[in-house]
């Protein structure tokens, strides 16, 4: 248990070795798993719980604490609520505080009494004794049954994955700004991305409150908040970057030259490019560009007359992230024929943008190709130019 103010304390885990979030997500610094404590004069509230391959560690934190009559469960997947059976089985008093779509999910998920729920709408708060907390609705952040909750007289804002980041670390609050603002980009491109727009409305409710200080359910606290809000008004705007995600893979080194001098084209009209060598790239980072991108290219080979699987699992992660990006095309090398083109173009259909020509070659690129990849650097850079993109 670590003290954050008088009356609200650190009650969370620390997961150093964690490289792999939902079977999917890299997690190059471990996470954590937090979760908060606050006593008022007359109750106490317990603000989520943890993952449950944590549950001793965390039920070990709470040794010393008599009682809890709130639980507060912001989100019911199960890094957050997996502890709550345990919680309940030692507090038994306690009521777990939820939206209507939570208290479903968390019956199902955890097989939760019914009974065992006090629902509140957006806007309603619980008093403890001169403390208050207000639930302010977010959903789909990232799941539809989302909310935080904000400390009036603390001006502490209970952020669950909102503003989150994947560090383990043993600093409760920000200490590396830098590091902190990557890794929460990350966080946001993998997860909250495809609800950009739905996350900025949850961000203009945001306004109405005071926030001095944000208490996510993984990484660090931001005791200095200003920053983070800042940086997710610009990841949620409508405007990209000029800025070119290059996602490829090259079995025998054509593609590859391709997507060099593409990228060198690119680089000489003033666009920002990203490359990201889909063999051996961390799909994280790709994520991360896919934040600011303006247009992306696809570096695909044909294999058994269709696109390369890898080149395939990136349209298939762009196509579900759903990027503000403007514009698409697709390069690539083939050894005698095949759909790549057509096969890839069918699997982003959520992908609101522009196809620009995509560029083929048999074999090796020649002079006609590399003048058609000049061709397609043109075109983005006047595209973005057109499109008022910033750097």
């Amino acid at each position: 248990m670590k003290k954050i103010t008088d009356s609200v304390y650190s009650v969370g885990a620390v997961d150093w070795d964690r490289r792999l979030f939902d079977s999917l997500i890299p997690l190059p610094d471990g996470t954590t798993y937090n979760a908060y404590l606050v006593h008022g004069s007359e109750k106490t509230a317990l603000l989520d719980t943890v993952d449950l391959a944590f549950a001793d560690m965390f039920l070990a934190s709470l040794e010393e604490v008599s009682r809890i009559d709130y639980v507060i469960s912001h989100h019911a997947e199960q890094d957050h609520s997996g502890a709550i059976p345990l919680v309940l089985s030692r507090f038994p008093e306690a009521k777990i505080v939820v939206t209507a779509k939570a208290k479903g999910l968390l019956m199902d998920l955890m097989r939760l009494p019914e009974d065992a729920f006090i629902v509140v709408a957006d806007g309603d708060s619980i008093s403890l004794g001169e403390k208050t907390l207000t639930f302010i609705h977010t959903p789909w952040v990232h799941w539809p049954e989302t909310m935080v909750s904000y400390l009036v007289e603390d001006k502490i804002l209970f952020s669950c994955d909102f503003f989150g980041s994947h560090i383990a670390s043993s600093d409760l609050f920000v200490t590396d700004q830098c590091r902190v603002h990557e890794a929460a980009k990350r966080y946001f491109a993998e997860i909250m991305l495809p609800f950009r727009i739905i996350i900025a409305k949850n961000m203009d409710k945001l306004a109405d409150y005071d926030i001095h200080m944000i208490a996510p359910s993984h990484g660090q606290i931001y005791d200095q908040p200003g920053w983070i809000m800042d940086s997710y008004a610009e990841w949620v705007s409508a405007l990209p970057k000029n800025l070119v995600a290059l996602p490829f893979v090259s079995m025998h080194g054509s593609t590859r030259r391709m997507v060099d001098h593409l990228g060198s084209a690119l680089s000489k009209r003033d666009v920002g490019v990203e490359l990201f060598n889909l063999a051996v790239t961390d799909i994280g980072k790709l994520a991360m560009s896919l934040v600011d991108a303006g247009s992306i290219v696809l570096g695909a080979p044909t294999v058994l007359a269709g696109p390369h699987p890898l080149a395939a699992h990136a349209a298939f992660l762009a196509n579900a992230l759903r990027p503000k990006a403007r514009f698409l095309s697709i390069i690539g090398s083939y050894g005698w024929g095949g759909k790549t083109v057509e096969i890839l173009a069918g699997m982003i259909p959520n992908l609101k943008v522009e196809v620009l020509e995509p560029v083929l070659c048999k074999g090796l690129p020649k002079k006609d190709t590399l003048a058609a990849l000049d061709g397609l650097a043109d075109s983005i850079a006047t595209k973005h130019r057109e499109s008022g993109f910033g750097i």
